[in-house]
């Protein structure tokens, strides 16, 4: 298994866990309310859970095809935007909590990810 597999399937599955809880969590919903995204917070709950839907199957997509070139939907096209698109969004969230003063600590993960998708992101598109 390589190294672009297993981090997109994580983030992937991250993605989909946070966007659903994004929709049902109590929580989550007072955290976009202080990041002042309360408005917002069911499209990007739906960003992330498509995003992390085409990481999985832009992942698992690719182990199945010998060639992706021979493919109508490119499955490389698929997990390289919405690494991307993770990045961007992951990259803003990092700003949000710089610009709120929240904790280093409370940053870190939001870095993580960004990180995570655009290792993903270069592996694909870049490389």
């Amino acid at each position: 298994m390589n190294i672009t597999l297993i981090i997109s399937l994580f983030s992937g599955i991250s993605f989909i866990v946070y966007g659903i809880s994004s929709f049902k969590s109590k929580r989550m919903i007072s955290e976009f309310q202080r990041w002042g995204y309360g408005n917002q917070r069911k499209l990007i709950g739906c960003f992330q859970l498509i995003g992390g839907a085409g990481l999985i199957f832009g992942s698992l997509f690719v182990i199945n095809t010998f060639d992706s070139n021979d493919s109508l939907i490119n499955s490389n096209n698929i997990l390289a935007g919405s690494s991307l698109i993770l990045t961007i969004m992951m990259v803003g969230a990092v700003f949000v909590r710089i610009d709120i003063k929240d904790k280093f600590v409370n940053i870190l993960p939001a870095t993580f990810y960004a990180i995570l998708n655009f290792i993903i992101f270069y592996n694909v598109f870049i490389k």
